[in-house]
């Protein structure tokens, strides 16, 4: 009953509006074409700064879990580890070749031809028994490279220790390592590969979404307006009160006793219903590497901003000085000859006024020709100074 009301009225309403449209255009001696690429960019505006309910939440318990495993990679080119850096690389090969029931304790190897690696995986949800997954291959000894080499059998274990795929095959690598005696080349990574769909799910994660009466929509950027957006479109849409905003990064969704339908359903039926985000007004700074990323909320109260440079410069230019040809007496000295001079850049005032937005608050700052590292020590002056009205996060 809930499913096919709620998809009934859907479809009178697109009706009714598609009907209308097609009244006016006819007096307006208009096709009904040409109604619809007209309106086009209207929709298109009006949907601009929306996203979808499932480009910004997750669902309780639909996770990714990561696996992780050790094995050996043989088949290099005299590439692998080495016997005194890498010893475990040897005795992982011993343990190897005696489940195999080859038995060469005592003897001497040469592990130039093996690695010893670091498996890692990304289970994603829902994965069936049987499918397949791939696999990145990171080098854990001293190998230079892991060209041509081979994967053997490695278990993957999740936190809880239990074996949830197996992985093997052969690696691809994007980088190469040439040497010679006097030079070497190398491009990229050649210690760390990857293999498509080289591991074999072997354990599935027990977890039944469908059989669940409420999940809960956790949201990727918390905040109280957005949390309560998405449960006023969800109530909107399905007339009811089906979505509780918990707090701001949680809402909870339930489903109704007269839903025809799973959790699954419902949650397909309300994850393309378009929301408008908000977000905290924030700056945020990387002193390393002077990137700087503002919002668009960010506001700045009437402050006056100076900005110079004082340059010293300091050059020696010593001289010799010594005594003439065939002088009788006499000795050869260096001079010392140094030039100080400061120089004090342009300062330049400039007011902003109360509420100025990021693209003035930028513009501001370019004007006065200020580099992006002098702005981060701007933006925090402001800051110190209670005129910026946002937060400053440093990375």
């Amino acid at each position: 009953m809930f499913t096919n009301t709620k998809h009934i009225l859907g479809q009178n309403k697109e009706n009714t509006s598609v009907v209308v449209r097609s009244s006016i255009l006819k007096n307006l001696g208009l096709t009904l074409m040409a109604g619809l690429c007209l309106s086009t960019p209207l929709y298109n505006i009006a949907h601009a700064k929306t996203s979808r309910i499932k480009d910004i939440v997750d669902i309780e318990g639909v996770r990714e879990n990561q696996l992780i495993g050790y094995g050996l990679v043989v088949g290099l080119n005299g590439t692998g580890d080495g016997l005194n850096n890498s010893p475990f690389t040897e005795q992982s090969l011993i343990a190897m070749l005696e489940r195999l029931g080859v038995n060469i304790r005592g003897q001497n190897l040469n592990t130039g031809n093996v690695a010893a690696v670091m498996v890692t995986g990304t289970l994603p949800p829902f994965q069936n028994q049987g499918s397949r997954i791939d696999v990145n291959i990171s080098a854990l000894g001293d190998s230079s490279s892991l060209q041509g080499g081979t994967l053997l059998v490695t278990p993957l274990l999740a936190a809880d220790g239990e074996v949830y795929a197996v992985a093997q095959g052969e690696v691809n690598i994007a980088g190469f390592s040439v040497e010679g005696d006097a030079a070497s080349l190398t491009q990229n990574i050649p210690t760390a590969g990857r293999i498509p769909n080289g591991a074999i799910v072997e354990r599935e994660i027990n977890f039944q979404l469908e059989d669940l009466q409420q999940v809960r929509l956790a949201l990727k950027n918390p905040d109280f307006t957005t949390s309560r957006r998405i449960a006023q479109a969800i109530n909107g849409f399905t007339s009811g009160t089906l979505a509780k905003a918990e707090n701001s990064a949680s809402v909870i969704l339930r489903r109704p006793n007269n839903y025809d339908g799973s959790i699954v359903d419902l949650i397909t039926d309300i994850e393309q219903l378009p929301i408008q985000p908000d977000q905290p007004a924030r700056v945020v700074i990387s002193e390393r590497s002077g990137v700087i990323v503002m919002g668009a909320d960010v506001r700045v109260s009437s402050v006056a901003i100076a900005q110079g440079n004082l340059t010293l410069k300091i050059n020696e230019t010593p001289q010799v000085s010594q005594a003439n040809p065939f002088a009788d007496q006499g000795e050869t000295v260096v001079v010392p000859r140094t030039d100080v001079s400061a120089e004090q850049g342009d300062a330049q005032l400039a007011v902003l006024d109360t509420g100025v937005t990021l693209q003035e608050l930028v513009t501001g700052l370019n004007q006065l020709g200020v580099k992006p590292r002098d702005i981060i020590t701007i933006l925090q002056a402001i800051k110190a100074a209670g005129a910026l009205q946002a937060e400053i996060e440093v990375m």
